[in-house]
């Protein structure tokens, strides 16, 4: 393994002593007389003592319960289990409590404008005042309130505001489209609606009026509307709607938080539904405060005064765990618009002149700038970027080399990977131990993470299942109008009853590094030999003239299959060339079998709303099932990408 993973970076004493991660190890030591001899030990004991575990964290992070649990843990099936009854809290007021004492709380940048610092002061007097008016219009704890809006400082004080009463957040970008706002707020039926009138992408400004109309019509129980005119424009133009101006300049009660129940919802967030309504995934107040925590010092090592990025929308769960650094007194950056306009040095630019300490992004953003050869730790100041984070896809082992090429020699590169289920990482950093070419390098503590086999038996090195064998605070309170827990229990425990399956395949070495190797379900399958469908991408994604890859197996009746691999080129190199290219990479860096039976230029590879290859419905498509049963192509980032494979249904 170490010959194939060679070390990239290593920390210093220095960066290891000053890490929170330390610091509570030493805690520990002082005040429980627990004594670890490295990492592994300090996470076996997290997961095998998972109460005493849990509990520490509220003792080190002092984190303010209104009245103490009658239990810490009950119930060890899962689902069911409950954390910490009796215990009240909210997560909002931990966010005041712990926010930067500078002057500034958050950064706001939008496509071609300046940095706006908006301050601690600005900050709580807007939450305030929309806390006010949410309670004089009649929103009271366990409300639903529902947002239509980017990544705008507006989105933040909302947020806050809705948690401060005890009322749960939900909220879709809006680049999304009518219908697929309102397959999602139709199951949680909001009492009040924010909405921006407009958002900007690649310099144009799209108007959303008919949206936001179409979604007011099918959401019988609101109340009002408020608008925010991000253009300028004003659409107030019913007796249920108010301008966000009106919100903010009425007269307001200063910031008060209300104490919840632990397992009180938070948040909705939503599966891409794809091929089907998707699932609203309800989480808790305290099983996201305690996770967010610990995950943010632990293993982002995220410090007081820092400022911390990661380019999201409102619509993938990476908005929430951004806000969720205010926790750590962090300063987040959030970014509205086209991270590739002028071009794809903005971001890395921001992170110069700001400057950013934690730059978060995804590991397509990466590859892309690998592959146009930026250069933006030889063109740009980037002295002070301690940690780069990646998530939403495997980082290819050459994004690795990239980084440590062209952005920094001294960087923390963090690949992590998690999900909307549970709105953190399972895996991710550990700032005591080095980063490996191609591997995440722990499994986060508290997560009893294991690959098993099949047959349900736990392995180490080969391929196998991602499942957590013992329940975490941060799993889901439930599914919105899931009867039973049917459809929760259907989507993780169905494989393996009792045991959280994921459906990712991962290679879990010794040490506890490992790599995410492709979605479960996804896999191909070539004559019994499983191939994870990332192992084809990063090397895909390596060669030059492949701008994005689709790999697809279909297994035949009589015992044959067929893999196509589809590409979208970069429009200059030769597709034969190129094919032989592919070809001879796969062969050369994996093995025969993964050379694909055939190679096709397409124009798009259809993704999810959340950024994710369909290589389930597209692989239903090619085998003849119908579009219109096996996808909602609202849920389709681009559904244009999907009428080539359209055309291909039933021919393999």
């Amino acid at each position: 393994m170490n010959r194939n993973h060679p070390v990239l970076w290593t920390p210093d004493q220095n960066f290891i002593r000053q890490s929170h991660l330390w610091r509570y190890q030493q805690w520990l030591r002082d005040s429980k007389e627990l004594i670890f001899s490295g990492y592994r030990a300090l996470w076996e004991w997290s997961v095998m003592e998972k109460e005493a575990f849990w509990e520490s964290l509220i003792e080190f992070f002092d984190v303010k319960l209104h009245s103490p649990p009658v239990k810490t843990f009950s119930g060890d099936e899962m689902p069911g289990a409950r954390w910490f009854e009796g215990a009240t809290l909210n997560y909002s007021e931990h966010i005041f409590r712990n926010m930067n004492q500078g002057q500034t709380a958050l950064i706001a940048v939008r496509e071609e404008g300046e940095a706006v610092h908006i301050s601690r002061v600005q900050l709580e007097k807007e939450t305030a005042a929309v806390r006010t008016f949410l309670l004089a219009q009649g929103v009271q704890k366990g409300d639903h309130v529902a947002g239509y809006l980017p990544n705008i400082p507006e989105a933040l004080v909302v947020f806050l505001a809705v948690n401060s009463l005890g009322a749960v957040w939900s909220c879709c970008s809006p680049d999304f489209g009518a219908a697929t706002v309102i397959n999602r707020f139709s199951q949680i039926e909001p009492v009040f609606f924010f909405a921006a009138d407009s958002y900007v992408y690649n310099g144009k400004t799209i108007s959303r009026a008919d949206e936001i109309s179409a979604i007011e019509k099918s959401l019988p129980g609101l109340k009002k509307t408020v608008v925010i005119p991000c253009s300028g424009s004003s659409i107030s133009d019913n007796k249920n709607r108010v301008l966000w101006k009106d919100v903010l300049g009425a007269k307001c009660e200063p910031l008060q938080f209300e104490a919840v129940d632990f397992n009180h919802p938070i948040w909705v967030l939503y599966s891409s539904g794809t091929t089907g309504k998707p699932k609203a995934i309800v989480h808790s107040h305290g099983g996201m405060l305690l996770e967010h925590l610990k995950y943010l010092h632990f293993h982002n090592d995220v410090h007081a005064g820092e400022h911390f990025f990661w380019f999201t929308t409102t619509g993938w769960m990476m908005w929430n765990f951004l806000q969720a650094s205010m926790l750590a007194g962090a300063v987040p950056v959030l970014y509205d618009g086209n991270p590739a306009r002028p071009d794809l040095n903005r971001l890395w630019s921001l992170a110069a002149e700001l400057p950013i300490h934690h730059f978060g992004t995804s590991a397509p953003y990466l590859t892309a700038c690998m592959k146009q050869n930026l250069n933006p730790g030889n063109d740009l100041d980037l002295s002070k970027l301690r940690s780069i984070g990646s998530t939403g896809a495997p980082l290819p082992p050459e994004a690795f080399d990239w980084v440590y090429s062209h952005v920094s020699r001294d960087v923390w590169l963090c690949s992590m990977s998690g999900g909307t289920d549970v709105c953190t990482a399972f895996v991710g950093g550990n700032p005591m131990k080095e980063v490996r070419r191609g591997l995440i390098q722990e499994r986060a503590l508290g997560c009893s993470l294991r690959a098993y086999d099949d047959d349900g038996n736990e392995i180490t090195g080969s391929l196998g299942e991602m499942v957590i064998d013992t329940p975490m605070p941060c799993m889901p309170v439930e599914f919105k109008n899931d009867k039973g827990f049917e459809r929760y229990r259907s989507s993780y425990f169905e494989k393996f009853p009792g045991k959280w399956c994921h459906g990712d395949w991962i290679r879990l070495f010794s040490d506890g590094s490992l790599i995410i190797q492709g979605r479960s379900d996804a896999t191909l399958n070539r004559k019994g030999i499983r191939i994870g469908t990332a192992e084809i991408y990063a090397v895909t994604d390596s060669i030059a003239g492949v701008k994005e890859s689709l790999i697809i197996n279909i297994e035949k009746a009589d015992g044959n299959d067929h893999m196509p691999l589809f590409v979208v080129s970069d429009g200059k190199t030769d597709m034969d060339e190129l094919e032989e290219v592919i070809k001879n990479e796969l062969r050369a860096r994996c093995s025969p079998r993964h050379v694909p039976d055939q190679i096709i230029e397409v124009p798009g590879i259809p993704y999810t709303l959340s950024g994710k290859k369909m290589e389930i419905p597209v692989k239903k498509l090619l085998m003849g099932m119908s579009a219109e049963k096996e996808m909602n192509e609202e849920a389709v980032r681009n559904p244009e990408a999907l009428e080539y494979f359209k055309k291909l249904s039933g021919k393999f």
